[in-house]
């Protein structure tokens, strides 16, 4: 079944039960999107985001923001400023790490990118410490139950789709500590085989290790398709699946949202339309889980859906 088709029918059946577009205070002409998972600190709720003109593109900041009311951040005053796009963090162990892509430019005109990632026990003082390789976006870590902490990457070519049919793979290495995440482990993970089809792509957004031993991936899938113009869509949709770190398979991929799933709202250009990016899931007290997303690159939204890894474990 294509993806377009396994839309059409996550459009049919979805049940979202509630939905929100998030405000953020302190950061005025800017948007404010892509935003990290919801960690907590202190007993305070915190996202990283990245902050950006509406007309400006590759120019953006990554700043710290604490939750200051119901789907209401605000930034934090003299918090670091990362000069960073699309953040994720990650716990491992009591440590937090930064991760983000470092956008390199050559005498005024943009030439690659890189993952840059921090790290430390001080929310207000976490040091840069590593790079990952040239080009790759969604490179993503987790704690895993013995200790050990898995590495995902997200490789992505033309030559891919000549090669696997799809732009993009999605690979997985464990490595022992944080020293040991380098480029080249990260160029080197395997490849988890079988998650996109023909034309597609995407990558993981947050992982999570499940009381089960296997781990729950939030990531966005994509495909091409065009607006009732003629002209070209980038279509990212929210999906969830099931990755066995033991035996390497991946099972249940399947969609949890979708641009109409979120309230109304602009779009930073019209090819973006249609595009929902990932940030991670949040466990309410009533078993579902509110999934945050940047919309159309430049706002940021909550849906409140199902648990998206019913029958795979809990989270830990």
């Amino acid at each position: 079944m294509t993806l377009q088709k396994q839309r059409n029918e996550f459009e049919a059946a979805k049940k979202i039960y509630e939905r929100a577009t998030l405000k953020f205070q302190g950061v005025d002409v800017y948007d404010v999107y892509n935003v990290s998972v919801l960690f907590k600190r202190d007993g305070k709720r915190y996202l990283f985001g990245r902050v950006e003109r509406r007309g400006e593109w590759a120019r953006s900041w990554v700043r710290l923001f604490e939750e200051t009311g119901q789907d209401e951040w605000s930034v934090v005053k003299d918090s670091m400023i990362y000069t960073l796009e699309d953040p994720y963090i990650s716990e491992i162990g009591d440590e937090l790490v930064l991760g983000g892509t470092h956008v390199q430019y050559q005498s005024g005109r943009y030439s690659t990118f890189f993952g840059y990632f921090f790290r430390g026990t001080d929310l207000h003082n976490l040091y840069y410490f590593t790079t990952g390789p040239n080009k790759m976006k969604d490179i993503r870590l987790v704690a895993l139950a013995d200790g050990k902490i898995g590495v995902f990457s997200r490789p992505r070519s033309t030559g891919m789709k000549d090669k696997y049919g799809s732009e993009s793979m999605i690979g997985f290495t464990v490595i022992d500590r944080l020293e040991e995440l380098t480029a080249d482990v990260i160029e080197s993970a395997p490849y988890i085989h079988g998650i996109f089809g023909a034309g597609e792509w995407g990558g993981v957004n947050q992982a999570y290790l499940l009381d089960t031993g296997k781990i729950g991936i939030i990531g966005h899938i994509c495909y091409q398709d065009k607006d009732a113009n003629g002209g070209e869509v980038k279509v990212y949709l929210n999906m969830a699946f099931i990755f066995d770190p033991t035996t390497r398979e991946s099972i249940d991929l399947h969609l949890i949202g979708s641009r109409p799933c979120y309230p109304p709202g602009p779009s930073k250009a019209p090819y973006l339309a249609d595009c929902v990016f990932s940030s991670g899931i949040v466990m309410r007290p009533d078993g579902k889980a509110d999934l945050y997303s940047g919309i159309g690159d430049c706002e940021t939204g909550r849906i409140t859906i199902d648990y998206p890894f019913a029958g795979h474990g809990l989270l830990v």
